[in-house]
């Protein structure tokens, strides 16, 4: 496997590109002052409202903070480095970037307290129905005896985290602030020294043992990225190793769970229940089965967001801006092939 860099050299004036989105409205005064601050002298830096405003920098552009796509990409011949402002990276890999030498760096590790908030959030809105109860108003009052009948407490239930980086991080500190037991599996080995004791795991599995985890596991929670091993990973078979009864939470990537066999657990009644920010194929029509099944919490896709959020990256391309200077390693690296 070729082997990613993690260094870009930046030696003299450089064209950068700040772009505006959805997890960075705004490119605010001090978010400015603090870049050109660490960009090398005499830098020049443009701020843009999305890719199309980027299009005529796109000749002399070398760093982007933002987004990209094939045709930014293929009209970039000077580009070096791309730090990311989307925590999920699989915009990012088509074929040309991939082969590409520019480094790709971003949120990876920066972002888990949000997205751990919003999957606990929705779990608890299930356990203790309290999304029913939102949805029935005034009429919740004629159904509190069955709500009361459906409700389980969090201690002492096992949660099983797939994907053990920092959201999965932050999704095991609260499942153990709430008295739960935590297991992961992950892709990557994980010293166990390296692990958080307020995590509360001990050892993370490799990713083959996956079906223990399922079958020792009241709640699962998907934690990963998309990639290639993990897209639609969550099927029929998947499902069916699950406990009968168990939680599904899923914060991060829709296309790790296949619809359909979701929709059918939940009907069987096999899945308790599934908290979900993200589907396949957003947005779901109106008529979707998930917005009306009683086991199901969901969000539009909102848990990425946070007051947090673009202060910690700004901070981070800035660290990285001094790194690159240097000819230090960046933080953030992402491996364009493994994919994350």
């Amino acid at each position: 496997m070729t082997t990613q860099p993690t260094t870009v050299s930046l030696t003299g004036p450089t064209n950068i590109v700040l772009m505006e989105g959805l997890t960075m409205a705004a490119v605010t005064p001090a978010y400015l002052a603090d870049i050109t601050a660490a960009a090398p002298a005499r830098s020049t830096i443009e701020v843009v409202g999305g890719i199309a405003e980027a299009m005529p920098l796109a000749a002399d552009v070398e760093v982007i903070l933002g987004i990209i796509n094939r045709r930014l990409l293929a009209e970039s011949p000077n580009l070096k480095w791309v730090h990311a402002t989307a925590s999920g990276v699989d915009m990012f890999m088509f074929d040309e970037f991939v082969r590409s030498d520019v480094v790709l760096t971003g949120e990876k590790g920066l972002v888990g307290g949000h997205l751990a908030d919003t999957g606990m959030g929705l779990l608890l809105a299930l356990t203790r129905q309290i999304h029913r109860a939102i949805k029935l108003g005034p009429d919740a009052w004629q159904h509190r005896v069955d709500m009361r009948a459906k409700e389980i407490e969090l201690e002492g239930l096992t949660m099983g985290i797939i994907g053990f980086g920092g959201t999965g991080r932050a999704m095991a500190r609260r499942a153990v602030a709430f008295g739960m037991k935590t297991l992961a599996v992950d892709e990557l080995p994980a010293p166990a020294d390296s692990l958080p004791v307020e995590c509360g795991v001990a050892d993370v599995w490799p990713i083959d043992r996956l079906d223990d985890l399922l079958s020792r596991s009241d709640v699962v929670a998907i934690c990963c990225p998309l990639t290639a091993d993990t897209d639609k990973l969550f099927g029929t078979e998947t499902f069916a190793k699950m406990r009968r009864g168990s939680y599904i939470v899923n914060v991060t990537r829709g296309e790790i769970i296949e619809d359909e066999p979701l929709v059918a657990a939940l009907e069987s009644g096999h899945l308790a229940g599934a908290a979900l920010d993200v589907a396949p194929g957003e947005p779901l029509p109106a008529e979707h089965k998930l917005f009306s099944l009683d086991n199901v919490a969901m969000t539009p896709h909102t848990a990425g967001a946070s007051q947090l959020r673009a202060p910690k990256n700004v901070a981070r391309f800035v660290r990285n801006l001094g790194y690159a200077q240097r000819g230090e390693p960046l933080e953030g690296v992402v491996d364009k092939v493994l994919g994350y």
